[in-house]
Formats: structure tokens, sequence, C-alpha cells
């Protein structure tokens, strides 16, 4: 017998055992994945462990047509030019088959550019500013989590019912600070001709001088903050307002402080009263978010933090769309990007096909301490899908 015919007769005894032996054989589909794990570990851990649960129980039912994920890390170090270095890696010596992941805006805009220019697929999971769907958005990269324009008005439309008439901001100087804030003074001004924003802080990002900043704002007399700073940064912020009796007499508004990643540091000298987004996510008892909860704790013996659930909702997307498509060429996910909806720990999910942002929501709720540890009360879950710019407010930002 030739050679060749004995390859034949073993290709088609497997082609007769069925489906699954077959399957078996096929190569995984290469995932790159990118995020800011060295600079920001407080914020990847979970994240990692989240896609990772995901990953895992995607395979164990099969994989996606008929093929396993593997999803190939790097750390981009939280430097664009890291950030780029590593997708070419990924692309070039990997040869993954679309891209994922980012954490931090800057990062997120540096990846999205290189997907453009390389015409790679990109679903970027974390990062929240606006201009990587609008003014810099592309027709290859897709957006997870909700953007720093629906958290920011979502908050406005609440801080628009308080007394208030003068407001200071802090928010770190970069991309995603710059965004919030546009965006809540935008729509507060519009709910509410009457106020002014007499300061306005801007730290640079992980080097906030609390002392100063803090200093500077009260000078001002304002009534109202809007705080946009997180990890370290935050928790400088809040141990020095307390020294300083900054936010006494104040009302507080921030972005992301109701995140646990974000929470836990501060423990018992968690503000209390602060409206916060965040993530509460031993309260929710949906069937949906306990099955999640309950296999992330299973495993990792842990609560999950937001970046857990980015991380594992960002992978069943991801396996979605690869679903839908019937591929992972580029064009077919997109394609299939742009009309996908799936259910997910926190509802249903869909991707608006004029901007690939995604609907998700947000948790908005109230801090207290309880049992020594910051935890969010009075919350509940607000639809993204509410809270989405007008297609001609989204068509005049779009330049791509």
């Amino acid at each position: 017998m030739r050679l060749s015919d004995a390859v034949t007769c073993v290709v088609l005894g497997l082609s007769l055992v069925g489906g699954t032996a077959a399957a078996a054989e096929l190569p995984p589909i290469k995932i790159g994945e990118i995020s800011s794990y060295s600079a920001l570990p407080i914020g990847t851990r979970g994240y990692r462990q989240g896609w990772e649960l995901a990953r895992d129980e995607i395979n164990a039912r099969g994989g996606v047509l008929g093929r396993k994920l593997e999803i190939i890390a790097r750390d981009d170090a939280g430097k664009p030019d890291v950030a780029i270095t590593q997708a070419a890696q990924l692309v070039d010596a990997e040869q993954v088959e679309l891209l994922t992941g980012t954490i931090l805006s800057h990062i997120g805009l540096a990846v999205a550019d290189f997907a453009k220019q390389r015409q790679m697929f990109f679903l970027a999971s974390q990062p929240l500013t606006d201009a990587l769907i609008w003014e810099k958005g592309n027709r290859y990269t897709f957006r997870l989590r909700a953007s720093t324009y629906t958290q920011a008005v979502i908050l406005a439309q609440e801080a628009a019912k308080f007394p208030a008439r003068r407001w200071a901001t802090i928010a770190p100087n970069y991309e995603l600070g710059q965004a919030a804030v546009a965006s809540f003074k935008r729509e507060m001004k519009r709910l509410r001709p009457d106020v002014e924003f007499v300061s306005e802080q801007w730290p640079p990002l992980g080097k906030i001088d609390a002392g100063a900043v803090l200093q500077a704002m009260m000078a001002d007399k304002p009534e109202a903050v809007f705080n946009v700073t997180f990890g370290p940064d935050l928790a400088k912020l809040v141990r020095e307002g307390v020294t300083r009796k900054a936010f006494e007499g104040r009302a507080v508004v921030s972005l992301l402080t109701g995140e646990p990643e974000y929470l836990a540091p501060l423990k018992d000298e968690a503000p209390p009263g602060w409206l916060v987004t965040g993530y509460p996510p031993s309260e929710i008892k949906t069937p949906e978010h306990e099955a999640f909860r309950k296999a992330y704790f299973d495993r990792f013996k842990e609560q999950p933090n937001i970046g857990a659930l980015m991380g594992y909702i960002n992978t069943t997307v991801l396996a979605k769309a690869i679903e839908a498509a019937g591929s992972t060429r580029t064009d077919d996910l997109i394609k299939a990007m742009e009309h996908l909806k799936l259910e997910t720990p926190v509802g249903r999910v869909a991707f608006r096909a004029i901007d690939h942002q995604s609907t998700m929501g947000v948790y908005l709720g109230k801090l207290a301490v309880r049992d020594g540890q910051g935890v969010m009360t009075d919350w509940r879950y607000v639809d993204g899908a509410d809270y989405q710019p007008a297609d001609s407010d989204v068509m005049a930002k779009l330049k791509n």
C-alpha cells in the first residue's frame, strides 16, 4: 500500500468515527490579548481570571466551530509603544486571528490604530474613552464596556437633582479624565443652566499630589465635586480628604469608585454617601449573574471584581461573534458583531452598527461602610441602551 493510500484510509476512518474525533484535530483559534498587567495589577488580575474562566468553559463545551480557543496574553506595561510592539508580535510571530483587551484609554487608542493599519479585528474590552468609537474609531474596532459618555451622563442626570450650583472637578490629565469631565459638564449644563464649574484639577495619572489638589479645590469653595481618579490616586485623594475635611458638607459624584478593585484598598475609609458607578457582585441575585459568581468563586476562592466580569463577558462575546460569523475572517467578524446580541451575567447586551459600541450599562449606587469594608448601597443597574447619543450626534463625530 502506498503511503498516500494509507493516509487516506486513516482520514476516512477518522471521519467515520464522528465529528468529535475530527474536531479534536482542528487547530485552535488563536486570540491575541493585550492589557496593562504590570502597570495596573489591581485592575487586571481579576480580568485575566475572568477570561480564563470563560475560555475554559467554552473549550469544555467543544470550543467554537469545532476549535478550541487559545488566548495568548501580552503585557503592555501601560505604554502605547509597548502595546504596539506586542500587538505586532502577536500578529506576525504568533499569527493570532484577532485582537482583544486593553484597559487604559490611551493604550486602547493605540491598539485600535494598529488594528486599522493591519486590518485586524479588535474588541476593546475595558478602555472607556469616547474617541475609541467616535473621533478615532474605525471599522475594525469594537468596544465592550460602557463608554465614558454613558457613565458620565448617567451620573450627571443624578447630580442635576442636587441643590448644589458650584461644582469642582478632579480628574487625571489624560484621555479618560478629559473625556469624562467634558461629558459631565456638557450634560449638567444642559439639565441645569444655573450650574457653574468653579474649579478644575488635573493631576497626572498615577502621580497625584492629593494635598495640593484638595487645597486648590477648597480655595474655590465648591458645593459639590465630580471625581474621576481611580486606583492609588483615589486612595490618596480620599485619605487626604479625610485629613483636610475636604469633602465634608459637599456632595461627591465619582466615576468607577464603587468597583471592588478600588473600594477594597480603602477598607473602612471608603467615603459614605458618595454617588458612584461600580459593581456589587455579592448582591446581584439574577440567575445569570449567580451562575457566573458561583463558578468564579468556586475556582478562584474570591468574589469577582469588575475586571473579572469584563474578562468573562469579553471572551463570551468573542465566542458568540466567531460562531455567528462562521469563521475568524475579519470582514465576517465585523458583519457579525454589528448585529450581535447575547445574554450575559448583567443581562442582554447588543452592539451598535453605527459606532461599534455595546449597550452594556452600569451599576449606580451610594457608598457605605459595612463590616470594615466599603460597599455599594441603594444600587441599581442602568441599561446602557437608554443612554446612548442620538445617531445624528454620533455621525457628526465619526471621521472614518
